[in-house]
């Protein structure tokens, strides 16, 4: 019976051994999986391609200065059949305007004090009136603007801003720059855990930033809220940016 009780005792100290060793096992293979599904990576995938304005707007005025309110309003409608004619001449017809309304207010000057200061006071009326043009003919557009300095030349009251140049199927480019971002967000996190022996699973959770329009070889600043949309050019570059985050699968 001695002989048999140290005999008993290794036993049981290799079952409880055996058995600590399993639970072990077991409680490492559980904590693996609960800290494989706690990894994640976070990544920003860019997409960018060129595109082309289809659309412009261009904004043109003609502005007299009389002494009288009537003769502010006579002179301003006097000189717009000009600015019609001008228009006409250029391809851009009546079709394609939106006539803003005759406007007419006080002409404003700065008088001089003798203390250095200045005093406003009211010398006439002026009067104006805005003609936005809408076209799909970019060129025309682009060649009216150009032509209309010669117009100033020769002291016609007509003055224009510089056109702006739209891109009127902005959301469809936007989808479509979604789909390669994600792509590309995909890849870089591919790259960041190549090297650790895991892999990049499901999408955890996703969201666009911000969605660029630029001039050829502009650049976007990280820090416009939104984007930014260039309308002063025709060839454009749009871009887009999104922050994903992927699961980390062992």
């Amino acid at each position: 019976m001695e002989k048999q009780l140290p005999y008993s005792m290794a036993v049981l100290g290799l079952l409880l051994a055996l058995g600590m060793s399993g639970a072990a096992f077991i409680l490492g293979v559980q904590a693996k999986k609960a800290v494989s599904a706690q990894q994640s990576v976070s990544v920003k995938g860019l997409a960018e391609k060129a595109v082309q304005a289809d659309n412009a707007e261009w904004t043109v005025t003609v502005s007299v200065t009389a002494e009288t309110f009537s003769d502010a309003l006579a002179k301003l409608r006097q000189e717009r059949p000009g600015l019609d004619t001008f228009l006409i001449e250029h391809g851009l017809d009546k079709t394609s305007w939106q006539e803003g309304a005759e406007s007419v207010t006080p002409h404003m000057i700065d008088i001089p004090l003798p203390n250095g200061g200045t005093r406003s006071e009211q010398r006439g009326y002026d009067a104006s009136q805005n003609i936005v043009v809408t076209s799909k003919d970019l060129v025309k557009v682009t060649a009216a603007n150009k032509d209309i300095l010669s117009v100033q030349a020769t002291g016609k009251p007509f003055t224009a801003s510089a056109p702006l140049y739209l891109v009127s199927n902005l959301e469809d480019v936007k989808m479509s720059l979604i789909g390669d971002a994600t792509e590309n967000a995909r890849n870089r996190a591919k790259e960041f855990v190549k090297h650790d022996g895991v892999k990049v699973g499901v999408m955890r959770s996703a969201s666009q930033g911000a969605f660029y329009i630029l001039p050829p070889g502009g650049t976007s600043d990280g820090d416009d809220y939104g984007g930014t949309y260039d309308k002063t050019t025709i060839n454009k570059t749009a871009k887009v940016v999104v922050t994903i985050v992927y699961n980390i699968e062992q």
